[in-house]
């Protein structure tokens, strides 16, 4: 049986991991709706990032789009800097078979070619089925289907985890 990690310690986690990997660069957040965008923009915020921050959604390059249909509240795509030669980490709350983030790489490049794209999540639960990995990540915690983690923040903006 696997143990709920604690959401607020892997993100000090990912925080600090992102803030040495960093150093020094002129990054743009981009995260992904819903879990990675409210990560990002903490990150945003306690990282004191210049450039603007970007949002993504990754709904209509989803290959499973025909089986899924879109989500109940969908968020457009919103990147307010050059994507074009621009040093960019994606933000994602739990990585799993890789398709989301295959689908916001696809989106990403829709708006043009960055020089460079790094991925930053909060869980690593294992069981890919595409050659993605992240560069930051808060912990790696594998979870066997059908079990899946549920992220959510509070209204206090606290990160929560919970296994359904």
């Amino acid at each position: 049986m696997n143990a709920t990690p604690d959401a607020e310690a892997l993100y000090a986690r990912l925080l600090s991991a992102l803030r040495e990997g960093i150093a020094g660069r002129d990054v743009s957040l981009i995260g992904i709706h819903s879990g990675g965008a409210w990560i990002a923009e903490r990150l945003h915020a306690d990282l004191g990032l210049e450039r603007p921050l970007g949002s993504l959604s990754s709904a209509f390059h989803r290959d499973d789009y025909g089986r899924r249909g879109l989500p109940g509240e969908m968020k457009g795509t919103e990147l307010p800097f050059e994507v074009d030669g621009a040093d960019i980490v994606l933000v994602d709350d739990i990585l799993f078979t890789g398709r989301t983030v295959r689908a916001a790489m696809n989106e990403l490049f829709d708006y043009g070619r960055p020089a460079r794209i790094e991925l930053a999540v909060l869980l690593d639960r294992g069981g890919r089925e595409l050659p993605i990995e992240a560069r930051y990540c808060g912990a790696v915690q594998p979870l066997a289907a059908p079990r899946n983690y549920a992220f959510a923040r509070d209204a206090q903006g606290r990160f929560l985890l919970r296994i359904e």
